[in-house]
């Protein structure tokens, strides 16, 4: 594991008294000549020598400790095969000396100080339901993609729908690990913070085709982005926000009112940091809906949250339907003693998993979507009740959709029934029909699943109300699991004999260890 600097055990100096001699004796003390050994990494049989195998310890603590850039770690991978090789330390025996630095590197980014090493896998994206495409990326970082492709937003350099996961084949050489989908384009992050994007070319207004009229059809350095290190991406309605790796939020576009906190123009393409309440405190995950932003944020009485932007339905939180034009706390977790973990924004609704595993839900409840019993909009969070015995480790919003997962693996479901993508209706869902799926009131245990005989790790469905929903379960070992609308490609598979969608989990033919 590596060593920290505060904790290296350096020995106490001893000084010694020298005798004084006179400067001439000193000096007409005769001068040895020494033989000048070459060094090897692994060293060999010459005494005398110092090879860096000898102390791997002290190497993996001077890489962790003098501010490397992940260019100079793939410098020295890339030109000594000691940096190649197992290092045989913890967490991971497997890693190599400069891969440990690397996830040492990491580890120290605000994005990941609070979290555990099972949190953090969590929070590791997989696998996109955008609307009507999909973005699978797996644990090397290659990237696929498959289903609608009308401005491009597949990478592939062309706009022909994809029934099957695709590679994107000019990301070669670059390691995504995070990626982002909204209507008409994608956004890809590396293990460098930079971020790569496709689509329509406006970070703004594009479901309305105002702005970003053109196509970029392959992956772009978004060059605006090149001084930011970023670690996460999140499309909204109407509006784009990264966080970057010291905890700040960056946003593009959103109108020229303010909204953000700032002025900016719709189809404005340079990023402007969140001002207000978060400019001092950093900020671990962020998560858009339509016209709002969530912000998790980590302080020293423990993690927060923070709304900004319409307040319609109550999504922000704070009790009312006002907008607020900068960040806000959102004070019900201290009054319900919860700490929350785990964030997600829906359209027109968001949820929380705090770290005692309890949900909770607020916003809009048409359909059903908070799980409450009843289509009550709720404009501060509520516990579920009904999840009361499950001990919730993840949970992903959609359009009037809701998805829990619990510590165990298994997966819970509510809201809206629309295209078979809350996973309760497979007998209904692959006889062709459609429009015939109930709305869900409570949650549910999504009992398709439970068929997988495998732990869900991770739920991923579409956010946006111009698209029909689709949905992904990622299980422990890497595989995929898709249901919902499939009218574009967008589940990976090719539906026949007229069907749009599938109600019963089919595996995705695409491996994302």
């Amino acid at each position: 594991m590596a060593m920290d600097s505060t904790t290296s055990g350096t020995p106490t100096i001893q000084y010694h008294n020298i005798t004084d001699q006179p400067v001439t004796a000193i000096v007409a003390v005769p001068v040895s000549t020494y033989q000048r050994n070459q060094r090897h990494c692994f060293g060999n049989s010459i005494p005398g020598e110092f090879p860096l195998s000898a102390n791997p310890s002290i190497v993996l603590h001077v890489l962790t400790t003098c501010n490397l850039d992940p260019q100079d770690l793939a410098k020295l991978e890339a030109t000594c095969s000691f940096f190649r090789q197992p290092a045989s330390f913890a967490p991971d025996y497997e890693l190599s000396m400069s891969e440990l630095a690397a996830l040492d590197m990491c580890q120290k980014r605000a994005i990941f100080k609070p979290m555990t090493p099972e949190e953090r896998q969590r929070f590791e994206t997989k696998a996109i339901a955008g609307p009507g495409h999909s973005i699978a990326v797996t644990s090397n970082g290659v990237v696929y993609s498959f289903g609608s492709n009308s401005s491009g937003q597949l990478g592939h350099g062309t706009t022909e729908e994809e029934w099957r996961p695709r590679l994107i084949r000019s990301l070669q050489g670059i390691r995504i690990i995070q990626a982002a989908a909204g209507p008409g384009r994608t956004m890809l992050i590396s293990d460098a913070g930079e971020v790569y994007a496709f689509g329509k070319d406006s970070f703004g207004e594009v479901e309305y085709g105002g702005q970003g009229t053109k196509t970029v059809a392959t992956p772009q350095l978004v060059e605006s982005l090149k001084n930011i290190f970023v670690v996460q991406a999140a499309i909204g309605n109407f509006f784009t926000a990264v966080l970057s790796r010291e905890g700040r939020v960056y946003t593009f576009s959103w109108g020229n009112d303010g909204r953000l906190g700032h002025q900016a123009e719709p189809n404005d393409v340079e990023p402007h940091p969140l001002l207000g309440a978060l400019e001092n405190i950093p900020v671990v995950q962020i998560a858009a809906g339509y016209c709002y932003l969530l912000a998790l944020a980590c302080q020293p009485s423990g993690m927060s949250v923070y709304s900004v932007g319409c307040g319609l339905g109550g999504k922000l939180g704070h009790g009312s339907r006002t907008d607020e034009k900068y960040p806000r706390l959102i004070e019900q977790f201290q009054l319900l003693n919860l700490q929350p973990m785990v964030v997600a924004a829906g359209a027109w609704h968001a949820a929380v998993v705090g770290r005692d595993g309890r949900v909770c839900t607020w916003g809009w409840g048409r359909y059903g979507c908070l799980g409450h019993g009843n289509e009550e909009c709720e404009s501060v969070p509520k516990v579920v009740d009904a999840l009361s015995k499950v001990k919730a480790v993840h949970v992903a919003t959609g359009d009037y959709t809701t998805f829990v997962v619990s510590d165990d693996g298994d997966v819970y479901s509510f809201g809206c029934g629309e295209s078979a993508s809350l996973g309760h209706n497979a007998a209904a869902a692959d006889d062709g029909q459609v429009n015939r799926h109930p709305n869900v009131l409570s949650p549910e245990l999504v009992t398709s699943l439970k068929e997988v005989k495998e732990r869900v790790v991770q739920i991923s469905l579409t956010n946006s109300v111009y698209w029909n929903a689709h949905t992904f379960a990622l299980t422990e070992s890497g595989k995929l699991y898709a249901f919902g609308a499939g009218d574009k490609g967008q589940l990976g598979m090719e539906l026949v004999n007229n069907q749009t969608e599938r109600g019963n989990p089919e595996q995705v033919d695409v491996d994302l260890r």
